[in-house]
Protein backbone atom coordinates (compact mmCIF):
# COMPACT_ATOMS: atom_id res chain seq x y z
CA UNK A 1 0.00 0.00 0.00
CA UNK A 2 2.76 2.49 0.89
CA UNK A 3 5.42 1.13 -1.47
CA UNK A 4 5.47 4.40 -3.42
CA UNK A 5 5.61 6.66 -0.36
CA UNK A 6 8.89 8.46 0.14
CA UNK A 7 9.78 10.39 3.31
CA UNK A 8 12.50 12.99 3.29
CA UNK A 9 13.65 14.69 6.48
CA UNK A 10 14.55 18.28 5.69
CA UNK A 11 15.09 19.50 9.23
CA UNK A 12 15.49 18.19 12.74
CA UNK A 13 16.57 19.37 16.17
CA UNK A 14 20.25 18.84 15.34
CA UNK A 15 19.95 21.18 12.32
CA UNK A 16 18.14 23.81 14.44
CA UNK A 17 20.72 23.63 17.24
CA UNK A 18 23.59 23.81 14.74
CA UNK A 19 22.00 26.91 13.16
CA UNK A 20 21.79 28.58 16.60
CA UNK A 21 25.41 27.67 17.28
CA UNK A 22 26.52 29.03 13.90
CA UNK A 23 24.66 32.32 14.44
CA UNK A 24 26.13 32.67 17.94
CA UNK A 25 29.61 32.24 16.44
CA UNK A 26 28.84 34.91 13.82
CA UNK A 27 27.84 37.24 16.68
CA UNK A 28 31.19 36.70 18.43
CA UNK A 29 30.33 33.93 20.91
CA UNK A 30 32.28 30.73 21.39
CA UNK A 31 29.63 28.08 21.07
CA UNK A 32 29.27 24.60 22.49
CA UNK A 33 26.49 22.21 21.56
CA UNK A 34 25.75 20.24 24.71
CA UNK A 35 23.18 17.75 23.35
CA UNK A 36 20.14 17.40 21.14
CA UNK A 37 18.66 14.71 23.36
CA UNK A 38 17.85 16.70 26.53
CA UNK A 39 15.07 15.05 28.53
CA UNK A 40 13.71 15.03 32.06
CA UNK A 41 12.05 17.53 34.36
CA UNK A 42 12.36 21.16 33.29
CA UNK A 43 13.10 22.22 36.89
CA UNK A 44 16.07 19.87 37.08
CA UNK A 45 17.43 21.00 33.71
CA UNK A 46 17.37 24.59 35.03
CA UNK A 47 19.81 23.55 37.76
CA UNK A 48 22.08 21.99 35.14
CA UNK A 49 22.12 25.17 33.04
CA UNK A 50 22.81 27.28 36.14
CA UNK A 51 25.72 25.03 37.06
CA UNK A 52 27.11 25.15 33.53
CA UNK A 53 26.90 28.95 33.48
CA UNK A 54 28.87 29.08 36.74
CA UNK A 55 31.44 26.63 35.32
CA UNK A 56 31.98 28.79 32.24
CA UNK A 57 32.37 31.86 34.46
CA UNK A 58 34.79 30.17 36.89
CA UNK A 59 36.78 27.81 34.66
CA UNK A 60 36.13 28.78 31.04
CA UNK A 61 34.74 25.30 30.35
CA UNK A 62 33.24 23.88 28.26
CA UNK A 63 34.06 27.11 26.36
CA UNK A 64 35.47 30.44 27.53
CA UNK A 65 33.47 33.67 27.45
CA UNK A 66 31.89 35.11 25.49
CA UNK A 67 30.07 31.78 25.43
CA UNK A 68 26.91 30.27 24.05
CA UNK A 69 25.82 26.89 25.41
CA UNK A 70 23.14 25.29 23.24
CA UNK A 71 21.00 22.20 23.78
CA UNK A 72 17.95 20.70 22.17
CA UNK A 73 15.37 18.15 23.14
CA UNK A 74 12.06 18.09 24.91
CA UNK A 75 11.62 18.38 28.67
CA UNK A 76 8.60 17.52 30.79
CA UNK A 77 6.70 19.25 33.58
CA UNK A 78 5.02 17.59 36.51
CA UNK A 79 2.11 19.99 37.03
CA UNK A 80 1.84 20.98 40.68
CA UNK A 81 -0.99 23.48 40.68
CA UNK A 82 -3.58 25.27 38.61
CA UNK A 83 -1.16 27.57 36.91
CA UNK A 84 -0.50 28.13 33.25
CA UNK A 85 2.69 27.57 31.32
CA UNK A 86 4.76 25.08 29.38
CA UNK A 87 8.00 23.17 29.69
CA UNK A 88 10.20 25.97 28.32
CA UNK A 89 8.61 28.62 30.54
CA UNK A 90 8.95 26.27 33.52
CA UNK A 91 12.66 25.79 32.82
CA UNK A 92 13.16 29.55 32.57
CA UNK A 93 11.24 30.20 35.80
CA UNK A 94 13.23 27.53 37.65
CA UNK A 95 16.42 29.15 36.31
CA UNK A 96 15.59 32.62 37.68
CA UNK A 97 17.44 31.97 40.95
CA UNK A 98 20.16 29.95 39.21
CA UNK A 99 21.03 32.88 36.94
CA UNK A 100 20.53 35.64 39.55
CA UNK A 101 23.77 37.45 40.29
CA UNK A 102 25.60 35.98 37.30
CA UNK A 103 26.24 39.24 35.50
CA UNK A 104 25.83 39.34 31.73
CA UNK A 105 24.13 35.92 31.65
CA UNK A 106 20.99 35.13 29.68
CA UNK A 107 19.03 31.88 29.50
CA UNK A 108 16.37 31.28 26.85
CA UNK A 109 14.14 28.27 26.28
CA UNK A 110 11.63 28.01 23.45
CA UNK A 111 9.64 25.59 21.34
CA UNK A 112 10.51 25.58 17.66
CA UNK A 113 6.81 25.33 16.81
CA UNK A 114 6.16 28.71 18.45
CA UNK A 115 4.03 27.28 21.26
CA UNK A 116 4.81 26.15 24.76
CA UNK A 117 2.00 24.50 26.70
CA UNK A 118 -1.49 25.98 26.44
CA UNK A 119 -0.18 29.52 25.96
CA UNK A 120 0.51 32.04 23.22
CA UNK A 121 4.22 32.03 24.07
CA UNK A 122 6.99 29.90 22.57
CA UNK A 123 8.98 30.07 25.80
CA UNK A 124 10.75 32.56 28.01
CA UNK A 125 14.04 34.33 28.61
CA UNK A 126 15.68 35.30 31.91
CA UNK A 127 18.82 37.20 32.83
CA UNK A 128 20.82 38.12 35.89
CA UNK A 129 18.32 40.89 36.77
CA UNK A 130 15.04 38.94 36.46
CA UNK A 131 14.95 37.98 40.15
CA UNK A 132 15.63 41.56 41.25
CA UNK A 133 12.83 42.87 39.01
CA UNK A 134 10.40 40.23 40.30
CA UNK A 135 11.13 40.92 43.97
CA UNK A 136 10.96 44.69 43.45
CA UNK A 137 7.44 44.20 42.05
CA UNK A 138 6.36 41.82 44.82
CA UNK A 139 6.52 38.58 42.79
CA UNK A 140 8.14 35.53 44.38
CA UNK A 141 9.28 33.09 41.66
CA UNK A 142 9.05 30.15 44.10
CA UNK A 143 5.34 30.75 44.61
CA UNK A 144 4.68 30.77 40.86
CA UNK A 145 6.82 27.65 40.44
CA UNK A 146 4.96 25.87 43.26
CA UNK A 147 1.71 26.18 41.32
CA UNK A 148 3.22 25.64 37.84
CA UNK A 149 2.34 29.20 36.87
CA UNK A 150 5.32 30.24 34.77
CA UNK A 151 3.26 31.99 32.09
CA UNK A 152 1.68 34.44 34.56
CA UNK A 153 5.06 35.10 36.20
CA UNK A 154 6.66 36.10 32.91
CA UNK A 155 3.58 38.03 31.80
CA UNK A 156 3.94 40.18 34.96
CA UNK A 157 7.74 40.41 35.11
CA UNK A 158 8.57 40.27 31.40
CA UNK A 159 10.43 37.66 29.44
CA UNK A 160 7.85 35.78 27.39
CA UNK A 161 9.02 34.83 23.91
CA UNK A 162 6.19 35.21 21.44
CA UNK A 163 6.78 34.18 17.84
CA UNK A 164 3.39 32.85 16.83
CA UNK A 165 3.06 29.41 15.25
CA UNK A 166 6.04 28.60 13.04
CA UNK A 167 4.51 25.72 11.10
CA UNK A 168 7.29 23.35 12.09
CA UNK A 169 8.25 21.37 15.17
CA UNK A 170 11.72 20.01 15.75
CA UNK A 171 11.55 19.96 19.56
CA UNK A 172 12.83 22.71 21.85
CA UNK A 173 15.99 24.79 21.99
CA UNK A 174 17.70 25.91 25.19
CA UNK A 175 20.60 28.31 25.33
CA UNK A 176 22.74 30.21 27.78
CA UNK A 177 24.69 33.27 26.69
CA UNK A 178 27.56 34.63 28.83
CA UNK A 179 29.47 37.79 27.98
Amino acid sequence: MFHRVRNIIIGDNRAAVEAVSKKAHELGFRSSILTTKLQGEAREAAKLFGMLARAVRETGRPVPRPACLVAGGELTVTVRGRGKGGRCQELALAAVKEIAGQSETILAAFGTDGTDGPTDAAGAVVNDTTLRRAVRNGFNPDRFLARSDSYRFFKKVGGLIRTGPTGTNVNDIYLVLLR
